[in-house]
């Protein structure tokens, strides 16, 4: 299933779309893009925060490092990783480059991270 949603920057309303779409059991990954930032508006991450059951730091600081190499903005970025029920919420900047620069990194791990999330037995567990 893939959804898409163009929401404001209204905390409250991305918190309620991210539980809807978690909470819906039918997705498997939830990418955000846009308000990550230090700008009163940039509400994304603590939207994120406000929903997830489990945080996922390292994904998100490989890629602040990583992209770091592109451009020195990755630093003012508050982007979060983390888990709602069987769902990884990832947030990505706002730019289309950005958001193809920040998703490269993270993409070798994807299938192995979402294979854990969703319970199905994982290649690394005897079974």
């Amino acid at each position: 299933m893939i959804n898409r949603s163009l929401v404001p920057d209204d905390q409250n309303l991305i918190e309620e779309i991210l539980c809807s779409w978690a909470d819906s059991g039918q997705i498997d990954l939830i990418c955000t893009t846009g308000g990550t930032g230090l700008a009163p508006r940039d509400v994304t991450p603590d939207a994120t925060a406000n929903v997830i059951d489990i945080e996922v730091p390292g994904m998100a600081e490989a890629i602040r490092a990583q992209t770091f190499h592109i451009t020195p903005f990755s630093m003012v970025s508050r982007a979060m990783v983390g888990i709602r029920g069987r769902s990884l919420i990832i947030n990505l900047p706002g730019s289309p480059e950005g958001a193809i620069d920040c998703l490269k990194v993270v993409l070798p791990v994807l299938p192995h991270a979402l294979q854990v999330i969703s319970g199905r037995p994982d290649v690394h567990e005897p079974g």
